[in-house]
């Protein structure tokens, strides 16, 4: 199996819950039939969000490409970064590296388009909508995405920085009067585009049927399933049968 390279801290919880994702996908029945995983935290890593949208001039893309390189030194075969934003630096970071990344915002449209749908509801960060680094994949995979009008775009900025980020419980009807609106202009599939996101689905069990108002949990595209599902592939490493397909799960 090849050692997978984690690009961490972005955010805490969400590279934690990315780690559990892979530990629980892979097909072991030892310790020793896991991948070899090295991961960095850095936290302190300047904001992506805040750099793109222009309330920032610390560019976080000196600090990535420099945990890539550690990483790659430390013996890491293969590059994962569980944040959709931070793939707003990825060319900068992949050119510096003789070792691939998973390109998640590439991999996710083109797993999405091959499941035949072809219209999506974006929840995700303001400088991932901005950047365009999520609907581009889309766009060129032939999937129409559906953005929150500006109202409701501030709700989901704040489930993820004030509530998710701070570790506080979710005001759920924020998320459905998003989620569902989305769904009423034709969403077929509601994609968690922030990394904190998937943390929803998490807290609500994983269990498909589950749902909030009318939004079941199946309809929700989790990034870090379809990250963890590629990166324990691309490993080499033995993938759960129910983890197969991570789209429709």
């Amino acid at each position: 199996m090849k050692t997978i390279g984690v690009i961490g801290g972005l955010g805490p919880m969400a590279t934690a819950y990315y780690l559990e994702l892979i530990a629980r996908m892979t097909d072991a029945a030892r310790d020793q039939e896991h991948p070899r995983i090295y991961m960095l935290s850095l936290p302190d890593i300047p904001d992506r969000t805040a750099y793109i949208l222009g309330k920032s001039k610390e560019n976080p893309s000196p600090v990535l490409s420099g945990v890539a390189q550690e990483l790659q030194e430390l013996g890491a075969q293969l590059i994962t970064i569980p944040c959709i934003t931070a793939h707003y630096y990825y060319h900068d970071l992949a050119e510096t590296l003789a070792v691939p990344v998973i390109h998640l915002p590439r991999v996710l449209a083109r797993d999405v388009a091959e499941k035949g749908i072809r219209r999506v509801g974006l929840l995700a960060t303001t400088g991932t909508i901005q950047s365009r680094v999520l609907e581009r994949e889309f766009e060129a995979a032939g999937v129409q995405v559906l953005a929150p009008d500006a109202a409701r775009q501030e709700k989901v900025m704040q489930i993820i920085y004030e509530q998710l980020k701070k570790g506080i419980p979710v005001h759920w009807e924020m998320f459905y009067e998003v989620a569902a609106s989305l769904q009423e202009q034709g969403a077929e599939r509601l994609i968690l585009g922030c990394t904190e996101l998937p943390l929803l689905k998490r807290d609500m069990g994983q269990v498909a049927h589950r749902k909030v108002g009318h939004i079941l949990m199946r309809d929700c595209v989790d990034v870090l399933e379809v990250l963890a599902q590629h990166a324990i592939v691309e490993a080499e490493a033995p993938l759960k049968e129910e983890y197969t397909d991570v789209i429709y799960k």
